[in-house]
């Protein structure tokens, strides 16, 4: 990849939260599955990494600074307090990329990317979301985060009226036509990533889903059962915003 003095076409986010052991091979691996991927998908020869550090108590900042140090196209911006979805969404804003792929740091999945943008670049599709649950789709993840997923995804359903088969996970879209429907986010944490695609779906926005195979590099950084509070807390919030406020 030549300087970033022109902006990228893709910018690949992905907040990161005491990933000292995955950090830099999850990286360096992706920056050689990018070049690999680009003679099939030109668009990949222009990127930046941005990795949105939000609150980590180990070594992922420094870690992630050598990064940036090493390779040109790699970013890291901390937010100082644990909370992904305020570190998902302060990452699209500061991205300067026509397209933005929304990652996790154990997934790095560049034929998502091919195949998003695919989609993106042909105006099929304005957004993209990477669906586990999807028919063709493989989830390998333990027992439990499956039906957490499901019960998540049913929830939304049934209270918000989503129309899809996931929320949370990979994402693309082309920004321009996105940052309207960020900017009317009201939640963060885990559920950033539902209000994002629904709004988007409910202010007609051109989605899609397209299967994805995952599979659990390592356990989650937040244990499961610690997230649910906040989960069922912010639910209730996007509710009573969606149905009774309904702003957009």
């Amino acid at each position: 990849m030549s300087g970033l003095e022109q902006p990228p076409l893709v910018s690949i986010v992905i907040p990161v939260y005491n990933e000292e052991g995955i950090l830099h091979s999850a990286v360096v691996d992706l920056i050689d599955r990018l070049h690999s991927a680009q003679a099939e998908t030109p668009l990949l020869a222009s990127y930046e990494i941005l990795l949105s550090e939000n609150g980590s108590r180990d070594a992922t900042v420094q870690i992630g600074e050598e990064l940036a140090a090493r390779y040109p196209q790699v970013r890291i911006d901390s937010l100082g307090r644990p909370n992904y979805g305020a570190a998902m969404k302060a990452g699209i804003e500061r991205a300067r990329g026509t397209y933005v792929m929304c990652d996790e740091i154990d997934l790095c999945d560049v034929d998502f990317y091919q195949r998003a943008l695919r989609l993106l670049e042909s105006e099929q599709a304005e957004l993209v979301v990477g669906s586990k649950a999807m028919s063709g789709a493989h989830d390998k993840r333990p027992l439990l985060r499956r039906v957490a997923t499901q019960t998540i995804n049913g929830m939304l359903r049934v209270l918000l009226d989503f129309h899809g088969t996931d929320t949370h996970g990979l994402k693309a879209f082309r920004r321009d036509r996105l940052l309207d429907t960020l900017s009317h986010c009201v939640v963060d944490k885990d559920l950033f990533a539902s209000e994002f695609v629904i709004r988007a779906q409910r202010e007609g926005k051109r989605t899609m889903e397209i299967p994805v195979h995952i599979v659990e590099k390592r356990p989650p950084s937040i244990n499961l059962f610690k997230r649910v509070p906040n989960v069922l807390k912010n639910l209730a919030r996007l509710t009573y915003v969606i149905r009774i406020q309904n702003p957009h």
